[in-house]
């Protein structure tokens, strides 16, 4: 037997008010009475009432939900940085719907197709895409959008970023102080450009010490996770002049290495000091806590969907003054690193 559809009618019904009066109970409360909505609301309640979104958009052609579309959501940074967007934009009555692009241009084409077709109140991508061609058609439908962890010159659109030449640089130079003058850096995919603006702190860091260029040896990964962290490891103890110390660009790859460091009777950070790049929960919890460059991640959620609502609340943006906002990173020392050389 079918369940019949309760529907705002039958509310209204039970409730002897009008169907108006209900409507407003929901999106308007401060025009109904307290009592007359309380009523409502137990009516709701008994009779299972569900409002329809789809049915509710239809009416007011604006979406209640936002989308976020990062590179990994196994990544506690991406999380951290949800949280903070998720936090934001129910403040402003909004849901946050959370999508990974896997690294992936093609799968973060395909989302922004649906986030189109879904007519989102707007969205915050950390773009996989290096080109931003996948991002077009949200500008050609008028739907505002946010670039998350990456710095955007384009004056049409805002971004909330954290300056990763300048963690890059923080992390090196905590190595070279303590005398390494051998340095890994393992990278993630070359296409991103954090990965690359971290690197070009690096790099920045060993030239202001006087040091050639190939005094960093660069192991690039095809992803960022705690398994390429141990692939990289292997690699790394089969160099014939092994570094003594490894910059990674996040704390996954970072963990990954020490963990298969310590299955290979490496000891850290006597033999190889570590820096990782987040600073996400876990890092401070392993046998060796691990230093690293904290990023503010969810500031950034919070800063980026603030933005957009505000955006999202002009009309069609006309208003809207575009901002890039750069944070700051912060060098977190812990012992994986705490070891001088020489």
């Amino acid at each position: 037997m079918t369940k019949k559809t309760v529907g705002i009618s039958d509310v209204a019904r039970e409730a002897g008010v009008s169907v108006g009066t209900v409507s407003n109970s929901f999106n308007r409360p401060d025009s109904v009475a307290p009592e007359t909505r309380a009523r409502i609301l137990a009516v709701v309640e008994r009779l299972g009432y569900v409002r329809s979104e789809s049915a509710r958009q239809l009416r007011t052609g604006t979406s209640r939900i936002v989308a976020l579309l990062v590179l990994d959501l196994a990544n506690p940074f991406f999380v951290e940085v949800a949280n903070g967007a998720e936090r934001a934009a129910r403040a402003a009555g909004l849901g946050v719907m959370v999508c990974t692009s896997a690294q992936s241009p093609s799968e973060e084409a395909e989302y922004v197709g649906l986030f189109t077709e879904q007519q989102v109140r707007g969205v915050l991508v950390i773009p996989a895409d290096p080109t931003g061609r996948s991002l077009e058609p949200l500008r050609r439908q008028g739907i505002p959008y946010v670039v998350v962890d990456r710095l955007v010159e384009d004056a049409e659109v805002c971004s909330v970023s954290v300056d990763d030449v300048a963690g890059g640089r923080l992390a090196v130079e905590h190595l070279l102080a303590q005398g390494h003058r051998r340095v890994a850096y393992i990278s993630g995919p070359a296409h991103l450009q954090q990965i690359r603006d971290r690197r070009t702190g690096a790099l920045h860091a060993i030239a202001a010490a006087g040091l050639p260029p190939h005094t960093l040896h660069e192991l690039p990964t095809a992803h960022m996770t705690i398994a390429a962290g141990r692939d990289a490891a292997a690699r790394l103890l089969g160099l014939a002049d092994r570094p003594t110390a490894v910059f990674c660009a996040n704390d996954l790859l970072a963990l990954g290495l020490e963990q298969a460091l310590y299955s290979a009777g490496v000891k850290v950070p006597e033999e190889v000091a570590i820096v990782g790049y987040d600073d996400i929960e876990f890092a401070s919890a392993v046998a060796v806590p691990l230093t690293s460059v904290r990023q503010p991640a969810a500031e950034m959620g919070r800063l980026a969907a603030q933005m957009l609502l505000a955006e999202a609340a002009g009309d069609d943006g006309i208003d809207h003054e575009h901002r890039s906002v750069v944070l700051q990173p912060e060098l977190v020392v812990r012992t994986s690193s705490l070891h001088r050389v020489g």
